[in-house]
């Protein structure tokens, strides 16, 4: 038995997750983002919802805390709201690109950190400062990027049934008339 198994099981979850085509549970992160907008990326869905551009930034700011916990950071932390849930009022195509980058390098990077563990029981260690396991971190980064990719597929299904143009004024949500009752949600 490889001295790693779990780790490496786990490394393919996380990349099936956030980037196959096949995902087993539907969308992955990847493919729930193909085809957003920047216009879609920083649309919102009502007045007190997040944007697909502060989900994405929110996806990436739990990667990098996992990234930094693995790296043995006991004081890295995320304790503020612009840290968590940064706002994003205008999302041009540079800034959407970015953001995507960013979420794509932390990708990367929490792989890379993941490979270098040597022993599978380094994932029973706790995290610092933390009640919880290096384990149920990596799964919970796992969890997050299911709940979350659903989340985008959902905005980007409504934003896209209403008929949302490239120069439309979004903001929230005003006049559902047109709302197409037929269509394909999640």
């Amino acid at each position: 038995m490889e001295a790693k198994e779990e780790i490496l099981r786990i490394i393919d979850v996380l990349n099936d997750t956030y980037e196959s085509e096949e995902a087993w549970y539907g969308p992955s992160v990847v493919e729930a983002l193909r085809d957003v907008t920047p216009k879609i990326a920083e649309a919102r869905l009502s007045s007190n919802t997040h944007s697909i551009a502060e989900i994405v930034y929110h996806m990436t700011t739990w990667r990098i805390f996992a990234v930094r916990k693995l790296q043995g950071d006991a004081e890295f932390d995320i304790k503020t709201q612009d840290k968590d849930w940064k706002k994003f009022p205008v999302v041009d195509e540079f800034e959407w690109e970015a953001i995507q980058m960013e979420l794509s390098l932390s990708q990367e990077e929490l792989v890379s950190e993941l490979e270098k563990i040597e022993d599978d029981s380094f994932l029973e260690e706790f995290v610092p400062g933390r009640d919880y396991s290096y384990y149920t971190l990596i799964h919970g980064v796992i969890q997050h990027d299911v709940y979350h990719a659903g989340q985008i597929g959902l905005i980007k299904k409504a934003a896209k049934a209403m008929r949302l143009e490239e120069d439309d004024d979004f903001g929230a949500f005003g006049d559902r008339s047109d709302y197409d009752n037929s269509a394909d949600y999640y």
